[in-house]
């Protein structure tokens, strides 16, 4: 059964993203039964310093403790589903930093998002798209663009729309099967889930 890490990826005071992550954990949990377990993984838990590596990660594993944690709990999943907000068209710089610690525990496993703002953050999750791709990552098709104004009672309190559902349940479908398809490659790295 494929382990498939929900990164909470903003770690702002007020953050909305705990609120969407459960959100999207709960109904992923319950879509996909018996076929995957889905985790939070929220990156105020790891206090992650600006990148303090001397080497890129694609040269070598971190050697700091946080790294090491980083990375151990990063290296244990199959998949990720990626909940970010967006700030000034970009996604915050705490998820930035986090994914640039690591290079090998991301690399055959494929990653969905979910954004919200605005304008569904989809300019940071273009981003984020990008990224994805030197890292090695199958960057799925299928993205859930959630609105502060449609989606968020006073812009704070989150009230999905329905729409949402089959939505994030056609995601998780093809999250899956892309772990599933991806799996030889991810078996093939020592580090890889």
């Amino acid at each position: 059964m494929p382990k498939i890490g929900i990164i909470i990826g903003s770690t702002r005071p007020g953050r909305k993203g705990e609120q969407v992550a459960r959100w999207v954990r709960d109904l992923a949990a319950k879509h996909a039964g018996d076929a995957a377990d889905f985790e939070l993984v929220d990156l105020k838990d790891y206090a992650l310093p600006l990148l303090d590596e001397p080497l890129p990660a694609a040269q070598a594993p971190g050697h700091q403790p946080h790294t090491r944690r980083w990375a151990e709990r990063i290296g244990s999943y199959g998949a990720f589903i990626i909940v970010t907000p967006e700030y000034n068209t970009a996604p915050p710089s705490s998820l930035t930093n986090a994914i640039d610690y690591l290079y090998a525990e991301w690399g055959g496993k494929p990653v969905a998002y979910v954004g919200y703002g605005v304008h569904g953050a989809v300019m940071a999750v273009h981003k984020l798209r990008a990224q994805a791709g030197q890292l090695r990552m199958a960057d799925i098709g299928p993205q859930l663009a959630l609105s502060l104004r449609e989606d968020f009672v006073a812009f704070t309190d989150f009230r999905p729309q329905e729409l949402h559902v089959p939505k994030l349940h056609g995601l998780v479908d093809e999250l899956l099967a892309w772990a599933q398809a991806l799996a030889p490659l991810r078996a093939a790295s020592p580090t890889a889930a």
